[in-house]
């Protein structure tokens, strides 16, 4: 559960970038790498599902929803995080909402004011199977 990192790595690198001094009011939806300098109010998901790396810098901010599948985090989070793979929270990370995640990294000195929900790969033994009736 904490130990070695799964079987993928966040990407290295970063198809955009939301500089410092901006501020976007709505959704955002991307594919590759994304860094945050900037705010966001809003959701940032993961096109697809698929695979995407958010990267926020210690002078981030987000407020909203994170569905992605790696996230680095150094800097401020409002909203729960749903990431399909990995989460780093870094030495300035400050979350508040619940983070969902497979594997994790949580440096000193990073705050979390939420819950912690691990997803594993197996199903759980408390799932009946249902068998398809026979044909007569």
């Amino acid at each position: 559960m904490f130990g070695a990192r799964g079987s993928s790595k966040p990407q290295s690198r970063i198809d955009c970038l939301i500089g410092a001094g901006t501020t976007i009011e709505g959704n955002i939806t991307f594919t590759g790498g994304l860094r945050v300098d900037g705010r966001v109010r809003g959701a940032v998901v993961a096109a697809d599902g698929g695979d995407g790396t958010l990267v926020l810098s210690e002078h981030a901010q987000i407020e909203g929803e994170i569905r992605v599948s790696h996230v680095v985090i150094n800097g401020t989070v409002v909203g729960p995080i749903h990431a399909a793979e990995y989460v780093e929270l870094q030495a300035k990370a400050n979350v508040t909402g619940d983070i969902h995640y497979k594997t994790l990294e949580m440096q000193l000195g990073a705050v979390l004011q939420g819950r912690l929900v691990y997803q594993s790969d197996a199903k759980s033994d408390k799932v009946v199977q249902l068998k398809p009736a026979a044909a007569e």
